[in-house]
């Protein structure tokens, strides 16, 4: 249909329009270049789309290969600290983990190249997560921190294959994963299932929920304030990367907290977070006194945006956290 055809358009005899028809001639202008910036917007869309799925195709083909490289740097990481700790080799099959890394980064991916939202990517793989997390766990907590690295690993490796241009978006995608397997978030909804709807825990609880990744990221913030020239094992607090890392660290102690709270027993601190920091900080050359830092901020933060009735009941909880990696525990001082 040519543009004669279109009713809407002011017609005048000596092609010129009159004052009054000045402000319709605007809307339709705008109304035209409307469409137009539409269809654009479609067309960009449809390029990410396809984008996407090249790269997706592409690290698909890689997975049993960075699968593999990711095992052999986790145990150089780590096979020392399983001797120590005293775990069960049996209880880390590596064809078992192999096969659940290859599985859940090739979800990740085709979410990915399907431009699926990494929130709705995050509730769509929650379950299946969970179901992994408790697998390993069930013999031996411990495992997770061997586990949680070899993902990681892995996802990094990916990544570092990308195109640069798409490397922000995909580690949202695999940020998923790593909250997922670090943070017991499964276990906090099962226990949050367990009360009503009313009860005050979980309303203390609820109240910071929202608020989580917001108090993770200004705790982060405020450390690399007070250690500008810190470096841990991979890079200063400020890389990219480990500020991911490190915001994400932050959100766990939150999650366990959480946990202990509906719970109404400190486990899973010590069953699995504690031994879970003594097992990879060392070995990331994270400072105690920043871990103790970090403990520190989050109980300013947890103080201020709760009423004092709501704060008391993590006092208890945030109080054996605190004594556990305090300086009688880990008399470290010392910042690199």
């Amino acid at each position: 249909m040519g543009l004669q055809n279109l009713s809407f358009l002011p017609q005048e005899k000596g092609g010129l329009e009159t004052a009054a028809n000045q402000p319709f001639s605007e809307v339709w202008a705008k109304k035209y270049l409307r469409k137009l910036a539409q269809q654009d917007d479609r067309v960009e869309v449809l390029k990410r789309s396809e984008i996407a799925s090249e790269v997706a195709t592409t690290l698909m083909q890689a997975l049993r290969t960075t699968s593999l490289q990711a095992w052999g740097k986790t145990e150089a990481l780590l096979s020392q600290e399983v001797i120590r700790h005293q775990i069960d080799p049996d209880f880390i099959d590596p064809w078992e983990v192999a096969k659940d890394t290859h599985q859940i980064y090739k979800t990740a991916l085709s979410a990915y190249a399907e431009q699926i939202p990494p929130p709705k990517f995050s509730t769509q793989i929650a379950k299946n997560m969970g179901k992994i997390r408790q697998k390993y766990i069930a013999d031996d907590p411990r495992v997770i921190g061997f586990i949680s690295i070899q993902f990681h690993y892995s996802g990094q490796m990916l990544l570092n294959l990308a195109p640069p241009a798409q490397q922000p978006l995909l580690s949202a995608y695999f940020k998923v994963i790593d909250d997922h397997l670090y943070m017991p978030l499964q276990r906090a909804y099962q226990a949050a299932a367990e009360y009503a709807y009313d009860a005050p825990q979980l309303k203390a609880v609820q109240q910071l929920l929202p608020l989580c990744s917001e108090i993770a990221t200004k705790i982060v913030e405020r450390v690399m304030e007070l250690y500008p020239t810190y470096r841990c094992y991979t890079g200063r607090l400020s890389d990219t990367n480990i500020r991911i890392s490190s915001i994400r660290d932050a959100e766990m102690f939150q999650v366990y907290l959480w946990v202990c709270i509906l719970e109404n027993n400190i486990s899973a601190i010590q069953q699995e977070l504690f031994p879970l920091c003594v097992m990879l900080y060392p070995k990331l050359k994270v400072s105690w006194e920043l871990v103790r830092q970090l403990i520190n901020l989050l109980g300013i933060e947890i103080r201020s945006r709760l009423e004092p009735e709501q704060a008391a009941y993590f006092l208890p909880y945030y109080e054996s956290l605190w004594g556990m990696f305090s300086p009688q525990v880990f008399p470290d001082i010392d910042i690199p």
